[in-house]
C-alpha cells in the first residue's frame, strides 16, 4: 500500500538523520537493559512488559533496534518495523554485533504488511505511535495484536507542546497554545509528529478494542543524564511529565 505523503517526508528525513541521529545517542540507546524514553527510565523499574519469553513481540518504529534486541535476548520471537530503510541498516549491524536474528521490516506503521493477530505485544517508544498518524497506527496495532495482547507505548506529553514557547523554542511554566489542537506538530525539514489529548487517546485505543490498564507519567531521577537535551530539561520534567508511558490490552 502506497504510504501517505507526510509518511514520505517522514522517511526522507529519518533516512537522513539517521546516521547522526545513532551516532549522537549511542551511549544511551545502545544498552542492554531494555530502558523507556528520553531519561531510560529501566523496564525492571516500570514493569509495564511483564514476560517476554517465549512471546510474538513487534515493535513499531524500532530505529536501529536497540529495543527488539534486547527483548530478543530475553527470549521473545521479534519482528522490528521502521519506516526508514537507513535506520534498518543501523539495526542490521547492531543485530550483527549482538549476535541476535530477527526479521526486519521496511514500511509505515499506518499500513503494517502482516496478518492478524500475529502478535501477543506491540510497543512502541517514541516510535511509530508518534511519527505516524496515530489514528491509522493505532488500529494497526489493534489488528496485528491477539486477544489479550498488549500496547504499550510511549510518547512525548501534551505539555511539551502547549508549554513550548513558539519565540524560543523552549519549554516554560507557561500555557502557549489550545491543549485542544494539538494534532500535527511540524518537526522541521519537512517532518511532522502527531500529538493526542489525554483523552483523545483514551478514546482511540477503547474505539479499537484495546481498554488502558495504566499510563506512567514519567518522572527521571534526580540525577538523571540523558543525550536528548533538546527534549525536556531535567529541572522540568521533575516538575512536569515530559512522557506518557501508555499500557492497553486487546479484549
Amino acid at each position: 500500500m502506497p504510504i501517505s505523503e507526510q509518511d514520505r517526508r517522514n522517511r526522507e528525513h529519518w533516512d537522513r538523520e539517521a546516521d547522526q541521529y545513532q551516532q549522537l545517542h549511542a551511549q544511551q540507546l545502545n544498552v542492554d537493559e531494555p530502558v523507556w524514553g528520553a531519561w531510560s527510565i529501566p523496564e525492571a523499574e516500570l514493569e509495564m512488559l511483564g514476560e517476554v519469553a517465549g512471546k510474538d513481540v513487534l515493535e513499531l518504529g524500532c530505529g536501529a533496534a536497540q529495543w527488539s534486541i534486547a527483548l530478543a535476548k530475553r527470549g521473545a520471537r521479534v519482528v522490528g518495523l521502521d519506516n526508514s530503510g537507513r535506520q534498518l541498516e543501523h539495526a542490521r549491524r547492531l543485530m550483527t554485533e549482538a549476535g541476535v536474528d530477527f526479521p526486519l521490516m521496511h514500511a509505515s506503521a499506518e499500513a503494517v504488511p502482516l496478518p492478524d493477530e500475529s502478535f501477543d505485544l506491540v510497543l512502541s517508544d517514541h516510535g511509530a505511535l508518534s511519527w505516524c498518524d496515530p489514528h491509522a497506527a493505532a488500529p494497526e496495532a489493534a489488528r496485528l495484536l491477539r486477544s489479550g495482547g498488549l500496547l504499550v507505548f510511549n510518547v512525548a506529553s501534551p505539555l511539551t507542546v502547549v508549554c513550548r514557547d513558539p519565540e524560543t523554542d523552549q519549554l516554560d511554566t507557561q500555557l502557549h497554545r489550545s491543549y485542544f489542537e494539538l494534532h500535527l506538530i511540524d518537526e522541521g525539514d519537512g517532518a511532522a509528529t502527531y500529538k493526542l489529548s489525554d483523552g483523545d487517546w483514551i478514546r482511540l485505543l477503547g474505539s479499537n478494542r484495546l481498554t488502558v490498564e495504566a499510563m506512567l507519567e514519567l518522572r527521571p531521577h534526580a540525577d538523571a543524564l540523558t543525550t536528548y537535551e533538546d527534549f525536556v530539561p531535567l529541572d522540568w520534567a521533575r516538575n512536569w511529565p515530559g512522557e506518557h508511558l501508555w499500557k492497553a490490552r486487546k479484549a
